[in-house]
């Protein structure tokens, strides 16, 4: 296992950061993605839209596991933060569609705003990574 760590952007994906942080950081085998949200760098902002939000965020999330050579089953913990905790059933079905069988350990929080106003819902989480040779 290697003791480097490597800081990961996908720019045409993940939009620009806000602050000082980058998408993504590997440590030896272990993935931890920088909260995402609906904000893509491809497409507008489903504002007021969770499960658009959820979806795209989930997207974003989905191409920097397949990035590192995982996949969602790979997924150990997730942190999901919602502005509104009663659109925890919708979520979950959106939840539901990425991670298929797979259960990783997972924590859900209302909080009462997120980095930007449209923002809905953020998601971090922490992998396994398959392949630590991948960008």
């Amino acid at each position: 296992m290697s003791n480097s760590i490597r800081r990961i952007r996908l720019p045409g994906v993940f939009p620009e950061p806000i602050s000082h942080y980058t998408d993504a950081v590997i440590a030896g085998n272990i993935l931890w993605i920088s909260g995402t949200t609906g904000n893509r760098a491809d497409k507008e902002i489903a504002v007021g839209d969770v499960v658009a939000q959820a979806t795209d965020a989930y997207e974003q999330i989905g191409a920097m596991l397949e990035n590192v050579g995982s996949t969602f089953a790979d997924v150990i913990k997730t942190t999901t933060y919602v502005t509104n905790i009663d659109d925890w059933k919708v979520v979950n079905a959106v939840r539901k569609k990425f991670f298929g069988d797979s259960l990783p350990a997972a924590t859900l929080i209302e909080v009462s705003r997120l980095a930007t106003p449209e923002l809905l819902i953020e998601i971090d989480v922490v992998a396994l990574v398959n392949n630590t040779q991948s960008n």
